[in-house]
């Protein structure tokens, strides 16, 4: 089968690989639909390389059951589903303790199980979600983002009517302004140097957009918030540089919740971290989307949301191509050489993929 591997730094190639067997009895193999590029995906092909070299990379899916185990019952061939990429080991203090997000053996398909940048994956049955009929298969590729989204909503103290500023407006933050609102938020700040994404921003719900580049942040939320800041702030970007901005604009008592991962060093004026202490902010890290019962009220909200409607992705989907086109698709975004939100791929050969942009985007990739 076709897929694409990651060798080392900047080393992805489209070949073939053997095709996954079924060899345990809760074991399922996928036939990939639809895979999305994570932003951890660009940075383990720019900086820090393959867990296993030559390990299929990706893990951002949906698909159709292709083939089961003999221990499984709840899903057949022909099923539509969503899947949950994270393995934990179940046993260590903190899966014990009914927290798998902090086991001490996390890991995720692409690193060292084969992931879905591949016309078929294998997965255990506990993995899958049913995706309803009328869900389509772009949709649910992006129920893994949304759900790494949600689980960080679940780690805050929001409360409905009170206030979100979502800082990066990338595929994450986009789910985030959505999410923000499922969750009450009252008014929902997007922040960016991007007009194009805080224009989806708005475009998803985002109520005011803070363009960072006119004054910082933490001003112009001054401004907007009558001195007082927002409940809720979400960094979302992984900068290095809004990663110590985000401390400066939750009200006193507020609430910080980090979902992007900073590449970098991270260098804390003193201005950002006093009003960790001076404002007695609870700060909360989130790490990927699993809870317990495995894989969590994460995915299936995901999904519902989805369903209904409240949380939109095809203005997020800024590019559908053939898998083969991956290799030239990474360095395209390094080099930024296409202006994307999130790029799908699509495995099957001859399944829909345009080469040019989605939604609202404007750039053209030839």
């Amino acid at each position: 089968m076709k897929t694409l591997n990651l060798y080392g730094v900047k080393d992805i190639r489209f070949e073939d690989s053997p095709k996954p067997v079924i060899q345990k009895p809760d074991d399922v193999i996928l036939k990939v639909k639809a895979v999305g590029i994570c932003g951890s995906d660009i940075s383990r092909y720019s900086k820090l390389g393959p867990y296993v070299k030559g390990m299929t990379f990706g893990h951002e899916f949906s698909g159709v059951v292709a083939e089961v185990g003999s221990g499984v019952t709840d899903f057949q061939p022909g099923d539509r589903v969503a899947a949950c990429p994270t393995y934990v080991c179940g046993a260590c203090e903190s899966c014990k303790s009914g927290l798998p997000s902090q086991c001490e053996d996390l890991t995720v398909i692409g690193a060292r199980h084969p992931g879905a940048y591949a016309e078929y994956v294998k997965l255990p049955s506990s993995h899958l979600l049913p995706i309803p009929d009328h869900l389509d298969f772009d949709t649910a590729a992006l129920v893994e983002p949304s759900s790494v989204v949600a689980h960080g909503f679940y780690r805050s103290d929001l409360q409905p009517g009170e206030e979100v500023a979502v800082v990066g407006v990338g595929s994450i933050g986009l789910l985030a302004v959505q999410w923000a609102k499922i969750f009450g938020a009252s008014k929902v700040y997007a922040i960016d140097i991007d007009h194009h994404k805080l224009k989806i921003a708005k475009e998803l719900g985002a109520d005011v957009l803070i363009h960072s580049s006119e004054a910082p942040p933490h001003e112009q939320i001054t401004q907007y918030t009558n001195g007082r800041g927002v409940d809720l702030a979400v960094e979302c970007a992984g900068s290095p540089i809004t990663s110590a901005q985000v401390f400066a604009l939750p009200k006193k008592g507020g609430n910080v919740v980090f979902l992007g991962i900073p590449y970098a060093d991270i260098t804390i004026e003193r201005l950002y971290f006093e009003k960790i202490v001076r404002n007695e902010l609870s700060v909360y890290g989130s790490w990927n989307a699993v809870s317990a019962p495995f894989p969590g009220k994460e995915w299936q909200a995901s999904i519902h949301y989805m369903s209904t409607g409240q949380i939109q992705t095809k203005p997020i989907i800024s590019h559908r191509l053939e898998l083969h086109k991956g290799p030239e698709t990474f360095e395209k975004i390094i080099n930024r050489e296409l202006n994307s939100i999130k790029v799908l791929f699509y495995p099957e050969i001859g399944a829909h993929a345009s080469t040019k942009p989605t939604g609202i985007m404007a750039t053209s990739f030839s």
